[in-house]
């Protein structure tokens, strides 16, 4: 099965403006987005408005929405049907949510209600909203359409991107901690050193006897940060805009970041994982529906959120066209983990490589889980020693010349 095409954009829906009346005889205005003026009435009608007046203020924005937004209204769909009701009506139904006239999934949801009832098939309906639904997604849709099973499909699409949402949040959650203390530690010691310990220097200058060489080099720090702060932020400043540039803009320098984000340490390994767990379960679950194992890659080339692994996605399905086995492939491809490798070199054996690579996505979360654990473990008592060491070596270094004073004294 080949990943469909991908379907023209339709129009813009139009913005516009409308004054009423409604069943009490009360004037009503506001604003409406809607593909052309007579689904405008209609939608007023349906909420028992008399319309006076209707003007169009032009084309209104593209209508946008989060993962979480996507993620509900898979699961939502998935119920309705669940409970038997038709994919148009289901769709109308799920349209017709608070703020559905202005933007949003609701929107969205309302303009796929409209390709379906115009003959559209669900998956093409779905490729002309790109950023919202992925090439993954629409093919697992299109898999779950031929198969008449799309309620099942999609409460697994859901399952997924619930799960990839709580691994997520759980990463975040374990390297915002750490993070946030270090800069809170770095902005005290670089208050300490441009606004405190120049006062202390003054002090030291009356002593005319020579300094420790702690204070002397927190001396020397604080003069140089109060010199070369603004300098240093600019070159900051400057440097992460031309790499933001690059990285928006070249395909290399994304490549070339995410290889490097590998390799970083404890980090690395935990991101090579949990995009190996990605990668798998992406497979595996595009396998299980059915789909040839030469038309799933074509589906998986942002299914990581992965530069380096994405291309090495595009170098196995090259090498898989050659004849070459999945495990060799994903071998030479150097990002994957040996414990992802060895059980599918051993499922090709056997031709389960589908569940096999469920089961290593399974796996993987599992090995996720606990690295996070032991990361937020690790990064708590390491944060208080940063910390310690800083503020404490700071105001040790200020403190010693006095107490070798008092010694003389």
């Amino acid at each position: 099965m080949n990943t469909p095409t991908a379907s023209p954009l339709r129009p813009a829906d139009i913005r516009f403006r409308w004054r009423g009346v409604d069943a009490d005889g009360s004037r009503k205005t506001g604003a409406l987005i809607a593909p052309d003026a007579g689904t405008a009435r209609a939608l007023l009608q349906r909420d028992k408005l008399f319309v006076v007046d209707l003007k169009a203020e032009g084309p209104a924005p593209r209508p946008s929405a989060n993962a979480a937004e996507v993620t509900l209204f898979t699961r939502q769909l998935a119920s309705l049907l669940r409970a038997g009701l038709p994919l148009a009506p289901a769709l109308d139904l799920l349209a017709q949510a608070p703020g559905s006239r202005r933007m949003g999934m609701p929107r969205i949801v309302g303009t796929l209600a409209r390709d379906i009832t115009a003959g559209l098939r669900f998956s093409a309906a779905l490729q002309r909203h790109p950023a919202q639904f992925n090439a993954l997604y629409c093919q697992l849709v299109e898999v779950g359409e031929a198969a008449g099973a799309l309620a099942g499909v999609l409460a697994r699409i859901a399952d997924d991107r619930e799960r990839a949402a709580a691994q997520r949040s759980k990463v975040r959650a374990a390297l915002t901690y750490p993070l946030a203390i270090l800069l809170l530690a770095l902005a005290i010691t670089a208050a300490l050193l441009v606004w405190v310990v120049p006062t202390f220097k003054q002090i030291f200058d009356g002593f005319g006897a020579r300094l420790p060489a702690p204070t002397q080099f927190v001396l020397a720090l604080s003069s140089g940060v109060a010199r070369w702060s603004v300098p240093a932020i600019a070159v900051i400043v400057a440097t992460s805009s031309i790499v933001t540039f690059l990285l928006r803009r070249s395909e290399a320098a994304r490549i070339r970041f995410a290889r490097l984000s590998l390799k970083i340490p404890v980090a690395g390994t935990l991101l090579a994982t949990l995009c190996s767990a990605r990668w798998s379960r992406a497979l595996g679950t595009l396998l299980s529906a059915g789909t040839p194992l030469a038309d799933a890659f074509d589906s998986l080339t942002h299914a990581t959120g992965n530069a380096f692994f994405d291309r090495a996605t595009v170098d196995i399905a090259a090498r898989l066209r050659r004849g070459e086995r999945l495990a060799a492939a994903m071998r030479a491809a150097r990002c994957f983990p040996p414990e992802v490798v060895q059980p599918i070199a051993v499922a090709e054996e056997s031709g389960a490589i589908d569940s096999m690579l469920l089961d290593v996505a399974s796996l993987a979360d599992r090995q996720v889980d606990e690295k996070i654990g032991a990361l937020a473990s690790l990064c708590e008592p390491l944060v208080i020693i940063v910390l310690g060491a800083l503020v404490g070596g700071l105001v040790v270094a200020m403190y010693l010349p006095i107490i070798q004073l008092g010694n003389v004294v």
